[in-house]
């Protein structure tokens, strides 16, 4: 398929820039891939569709304060750093990107805090816009975190048009995450309370966990007309033995599998065995989803709704089918549903 099939018209103020008062009061649009039924429903009504010992397989990244402010030697100009991934403890190498990219060299060093309490010192150029920097902290690492926590902003996606806040460093986070490492939230895991997670148990529904840290990549523009040419960038990803004991009970039992997100499925997709069961793996994925596309784990999907020409769309669409996942994005913008990251829920099943 070509990329322009998904482009679509997305009115800007269907855009959440905040999140429901409650998790679990998102609404959620229901669609049935075997009748093509479309019905609108609320995120706490999910257990209508799931029963005793079904599977809700989920994402327990934790996002961390990736998005910091610096500014450069001698000029004093502003930069924004975003932190990617840590490349070397010992050595406090981080792969990240800098905004303006144009002016900022090896060599230079950037200055963060009012009393340029962290230092940075520019070591390579990696893309037009991405740099590796090593940042001067000579104490341990346990300090040179709660710096950076310090330092740092909750990454929001730059469709939301607002600064972070302190609801935020809540909101933009799983109930469940556990292991830092993500600079973007698994989204679709946002609707979930503790309350409902506890409901879900009651009712029987078992939880696997696995992890995959959401990179920018997952949202990186797709720049090539043919899907068959684009790259994702690798993200790391781990599911234990734990993890594939309950899913693949379920799959041998004949039981739901839900992937909580498409980060939960591209983990999933890069880790199954020749019988179609989940198995133990930890690596670097750089698996690109879409159609068409033979799905082998899970049996149903909770995604939210995303942007025009995504690979998260395009991932539902290689799910759902394109037809019928676009017919539901025609539905959600009439019906004024709420999109991308604190928005609205699409259950298919």
């Amino acid at each position: 398929m070509k990329l322009s099939q998904f482009k679509f018209d997305l009115p800007l103020n269907l855009i959440a820039q905040n999140p429901t008062k409650r998790r679990e009061d998102s609404r959620m649009m229901v669609v049935d891939r075997k009748t093509g039924n479309i019905e609108n429903r609320y995120f706490r009504e999910i257990l209508d569709y799931f029963d005793d010992k079904d599977t809700f397989v989920v994402n327990n990244t934790k996002v961390f304060p990736a998005r910091m402010y610096g500014r450069k030697e001698k000029t004093g100009a502003k930069i924004e750093v975003f932190l990617l991934r840590e490349l070397n403890k010992p050595n406090r190498l981080w792969d990240v990107i800098v905004d303006p990219a144009r002016k900022i060299r090896v060599g230079n060093k950037l200055y963060f805090g009012e009393n340029d309490e962290l230092v940075a010192e520019v070591i390579d150029n990696t893309t037009s816009r991405g740099r590796t920097i090593r940042f001067l902290w000579e104490d341990d690492e346990e300090s040179f975190k709660k710096m950076l926590e310090f330092l740092g902003e909750t990454p929001l996606p730059k469709y939301i048009k607002r600064k972070p806040d302190d609801e935020d460093k809540e909101r933009y986070q799983t109930v469940y995450a556990k292991f830092e490492g993500a600079v973007a939230a698994p989204t679709a895991g946002l609707h979930f309370s503790k309350e409902l997670i506890k409901r879900c148990e009651i009712k029987g529904v078992r939880f696997a966990e696995v992890t995959l840290h959401t990179g920018l990549g997952t949202f990186r523009p797709i720049e090539v007309e043919d899907l068959s040419k684009h790259k994702m960038d690798a993200e790391y990803y781990r599911i234990d033995e734990a993890a594939c004991k309950i899913v693949n009970k379920a799959k041998e039992t004949n039981h739901r599998i839900c992937s909580i997100g498409t980060t939960t499925m591209r983990a999933m997709e890069s880790s199954f065995t020749a019988q179609k069961l989940l198995k133990p793996s930890e690596g670097w994925t750089n698996t690109f989803i879409h159609p068409p596309y033979d799905f082998n784990v899970a049996d149903s999907l909770v995604t939210n709704f995303h942007l025009p020409k995504t690979s998260l769309l395009i991932m539902a669409c290689a799910f759902a089918g394109y037809d019928l996942v676009m017919e539901a994005y025609r539905r959600a913008i009439k019906d004024k549903y709420r999109f991308f990251s604190y928005g609205d829920a699409m259950l298919i099943l």
